[in-house]
Order: C-alpha cells, then structure tokens, then sequence
C-alpha cells in the first residue's frame, strides 16, 4: 500500500515509535464531526496501533461467565458480569422488555467532572443484559455473544449451529467440539481455522475435506493423517502415498500416538512445513494477514469484503472506511475506535456493542438510535447526553460544550487517564471486566501486577467449585476412552497445565462430550476447556506484521511469521510453485 509519511510519533504507553501517513490524515478528516458549523478535527493517536487495539480489547468479556442473580425477578442466570462487580443485570427477556426504561436513569452532565467519570458512574446505574446471547437460543445458555444456536455449551462468538461445545468463533457447526474459526464442520475436533469439513480432528487451515488427523493446509483431501500443503489427496501419511490397504494398517499404528500427543504433534510437522507469508486472497492493495475479497486496507487480520480499512481485525460484510476496530461487520461507513458493532450506518465514533445506529459518540451497548453521546443501553431514541434526552438545538449546543470541556480536562499527569483525551477511546480503568476476563489476556497477556501498573482493572473472583464424588488428576486418566466409566460425569478433573488466564484447574465432563469421545475413540481431555481455547489460540500467527526475507528466493518480505521463528516461510510466488 502506497502512503506517504506525514509525521512520526511515540506512544504514550509503551513509547513505540509510530507513523502518520497521509491516509491516515484523510481518514481523520472525513470522520471528524460537524455540529452546528463547526468542525471538530480528530487529532493523530497518541498511542501506538498496538496499545489502542489492546485497550479496545480490555472492554470486550468474550468467554468467562458466572452464575448471579437477575436483579429484576432475583432468578439464578448465566452471566458475563461477575456477582461482586457493582452492576445492576437483568436476565435478557426482561431487558429486551418494556418493564423499564433507560432514560429514567439519566443525569445532567456535570462540567466539574471528568467526561469518563460522570460516564463511570452511569454504567453502574442502568441494568445490563446478563450476555450478549440475543437471537433464537435453545438449550443454549452458556456463551456470549451467539444467535441460533440449539443444544449448544460453552460456545462464544457462534452462530446457526447445533449440538457444539467449548468453541469459539463459530458458525454453521454441528456436533463438534473444541474449534477455533470454524464454518460448516460437523463431527469435529479440536479444529482451527478449518471449513466445509467432516470428521476432521486436531487440524489446521483445512477446508473441504474428510477423515483428517493432524493435518495442516490440506484441500479437497481425505483420510489423510500428519500432511501438510496437499490438494485433492487422499490415503496419505506424511504426504506420502499409500495404498487403501496399506494406509488403514498404518492408522492403527500411529492413532493412540497422535491422540496422545497431538500437541506436539502439530507443532512439529508446522516447523517442518513451508508457510505463505501472508494468506492474501482475492484482494487489491491490502496488507496484514487472512484477508480476502478486500481493497485498500492496510494492517487489518481476519477479515473479508471490507475496502479503506486500517489497523482493524474481525470483520466481514462491506466495512468501508473503518480505523481502529475490533469485530465489526455489515454496512459500517466512515468509523473510528470501534468494539463489536453491526449494521449501523454512518460517523459513529468510540462505541462499544453498538448496532444499527448513526452519528453517536463514546456510547456503549446502544440499538437502533442516532445523535447519541456518552449514553449506555439505550434502545430506538435520538439526541441524548448520559442518557438524557435532548431537543436537536439542545443537544447539538451541549456537545459542543461538553466537547470543549473535554479538551480542557485532558491530564497527561493523571494515571486514571493516562494517554486518554478527546478523541481517544475509553480509558481501559473504566471497563466493566478485569482485563484477566477479557480477550486482550489472549492477545497481550500479561500477570497481574503488570497490568494493574498499566492502569487496567484485574478481577480476583473466583466463584466455589460444585460438589463432586472426587477429584482425579489427568495424568491419572485412562489413556483409552473404553476405560472411562460412565461416573466421570461425577468427578471434577484437574488439568495437567494451567495458564494465569485460567481461573481454576478443576473442570467437568458432561455428557454430551463423552459420547461425543466415545462414539469417535478419542481419549478425555487433560487440559481445562479454557486452556484448550489458549492451546488453539497459540496455534494462530500474532496478528502483526515482521519483516524478514522469503527461505526459498531470500527477497524481503513481510510476514506474521517473525524473523526468529523455526518455520519455514516463502513468498507467494515461491510458495504457489511449490505447492501447486
């Protein structure tokens, strides 16, 4: 991508060196609001992409729940907002319902006070949703973040799938478990990034095949165990061919093995593998890494029909001219710092899980509205402040103060605000979630005393384990699933490897997933279900970008691959020869 560098800087957090390019210029231009004629230019960051995108991260509780009580009916429900934490949730029905109203929780705002503060204070005061787990859910209520799901555990981030457990980012998935960025699989496992697929286990990058055991890259191939980089393959082992005969014979040799170690396993036969650089497909003038049918988007993972995009990740569905966004998709024009939004239309800017909305400002959690600013939870209203509601003429004449307001408070002494003014996203100390609860553990990991010296919250609940009849190590679990009896179901299982992102090591079988292991031979898990989750994650490149040269030709390039790893990594032209 051609850019011209207008201006150098260094983060305030971490003190990178970072730069403003004239795209980036226009980019602040277009998004930058007019109100009552005048023009509120967005100044440059003052943080470095990668701080901005780890502080977006902080405000998103993608996969730890907890058991509390609906503050409305008193009900027991599932939860994404732990008990001690100072919110008022509501189970999801009544807060969809017109049993109350936020605008009843409105305050003025107050010019004495910091902006966040007074917005702080009116998170506490208007009832949450317990989870986003919003549409058409049966026998579902353990994930966030899900819709049309049926007979479905543990899932987040998953849609239109059935019978599917302890997964993440999911979609049109039946009876499987443990994936990772997985569409249409059915009787699946322990699968990343794979696609159209059947009976495929401890796969990566697969897509259209069957009968699959750790394999990595492989299309239109089945009954393959331990291959890499092949098409249109089928009773391989180690990319070499065997007969029907000879291939089975040789399955029952190595399965125990594979099951057993499949860790290390995949690990290995990745090293030994030639990688792309960059999986670019169908794309026009675009940088970063999973991209595809996308046009000029620079440094931008994981996304798909977007076009002027930069510094975002997750993303699909005709996204233009979007900055500095996390989970986004669906009709989004001219957006700035952005968490999970959808269908919304036009110049929103610093919105946390807002949907189908134009023109709001630093507003969190609202639907269906326009002319929001500083708002929480609100549904189908217009020109309101701190969820006050306002004529056109009142409310375009406060934000104007408020604006300036905004300008004069910033402190860059002030920890509580450390690198945060006008036109920068939330401070992260305001987040309702421990920054251990939210997704940026998974891509910034980082212990506690470092984080809380990084000005982010740390959550220390830990909610009791249920009553078991015992508890058994891992270790201590039969390797053949025909050995495990069926009063399992009972005991709790303490995992052999425990990350600081897990909570506790004890964790449950339940039944589905044992007939699920039974019914395809596969031994019982030794890992918890969240360290399975960071073993898959691992599994995936850093979503940034290094330079380093092609192992094939030696000519520079860029890569999600770092220079010091083992793997080998080619360019695409040396990449397609080789393997096509």
């Amino acid at each position: 991508m051609q850019e011209k560098i207008i201006q150098s800087k260094h983060c305030k957090h971490c003190n990178t060196p970072f730069d403003i390019s004239d795209t980036d210029l226009e980019f602040y231009e277009k998004v930058s609001p007019v109100i009552w004629w005048v023009k509120y230019n967005i100044p440059t960051p003052t943080l470095c992409p990668d701080c901005r995108q780890q502080r977006r991260f902080t405000f998103r509780n993608e996969r730890k729940l907890y058991k509390r009580i609906c503050d409305f009916s008193w009900k027991e429900i599932v939860s994404i907002y732990s008990p001690d934490k100072p919110y008022t949730v509501y189970d999801n029905d009544i807060w969809w319902s017109d049993k109350w109203e936020a605008l009843d929780y409105w305050v003025d705002f107050d010019f004495d006070l910091p902006a966040f503060d007074q917005f702080d204070d009116l998170m506490k005061k208007v009832p949450f949703q317990k989870s986003f787990t919003t549409i058409s859910c049966e026998n579902s209520e353990y994930g966030n973040h899900t819709g049309e799901l049926k007979d479905c555990f543990l899932c987040f981030a998953t849609w239109a799938s059935e019978n599917t457990h302890y997964s993440t980012r999911t979609t049109n998935t039946k009876d499987s478990l443990d994936l990772l960025w997985a569409d249409k699989l059915s009787n699946c496992y322990q699968c990343v990034w794979c696609i159209n697929s059947n009976k495929c286990f401890y796969s990566k990058n697969c897509s259209d095949s069957y009968n699959l055991i750790s394999c990595i890259d492989c299309v239109w191939c089945s009954d393959c165990i331990l291959c890499t980089n092949l098409n249109w393959k089928k009773y391989c082992i180690e990319n070499k061919q065997y007969s029907k005969e000879e291939y089975f014979v040789n399955k029952k040799l190595l399965i125990k093995k594979i099951f057993k170690e499949w860790w290390n396993g995949l690990k290995e036969i990745e090293t030994k593998m030639i990688h792309k650089n960059l999986d670019i497909i169908n794309s026009q003038n675009c940088l970063g890494d999973n991209i595809s049918n996308c046009k000029n988007s620079y440094y931008v993972f994981d996304v798909a029909d977007i076009q002027d995009c930069k510094y975002s990740i997750l993303s699909t569905d005709q996204a233009n001219n979007v900055y500095d966004a996390i989970w986004f998709w669906a009709k989004l024009d001219k957006w700035y710092e952005l968490v999970d939004v959808w269908l919304n239309w036009y110049l929103n800017c610093f919105c946390i899980v807002c949907h189908n909305n134009s023109n709001i400002f630093y507003s969190m959690n609202c639907y269906n509205s326009n002319n929001l600013f500083l708002c929480v939870w609100l549904r189908n209203k217009s020109y309101c402040i701190l969820n006050k509601k306002y004529t056109k003429e009142e409310y375009e004449a406060l934000v104007l103060k408020i604006i300036d307001n905004m300008i004069e408070e910033w402190d860059p002494t002030s920890p509580r605000f450390r690198g945060t003014w006008w036109w920068e996203f939330f401070p992260s100390i305001i987040s309702p979630f421990g920054y251990n609860e939210t997704i940026a553990m998974e891509y910034f990991p980082l212990i506690k005393e470092d984080a809380k010296e990084k000005c982010f919250n740390w959550s220390d609940y830990e909610a009791s384990f249920p009553k078991v009849e015992k508890v058994i190590k891992a270790n201590m679990l039969p390797d053949d699933i025909k050995d495990i009896p069926d009063d399992i179901l009972n005991w709790a299982i303490e995992s052999e490897i425990v990350s600081t992102e897990v909570f506790n090591p004890l964790y449950r079988i339940i039944a589905q997933e044992l007939e699920f292991y039974r019914k395809h031979n596969l031994p019982i898990p030794r890992r918890h279900p969240d360290q399975r989750h960071l073993d898959r994650m691992s599994l995936r490149n850093p979503r940034k970008l290094f330079d380093r040269k092609c192992d094939k030709c030696r000519t520079d390039i860029k890569s999600s691959y770092s220079p010091e790893r083992p793997e080998k990594v080619y360019c695409e032209d040396c990449y397609n020869k080789e393997v096509y």
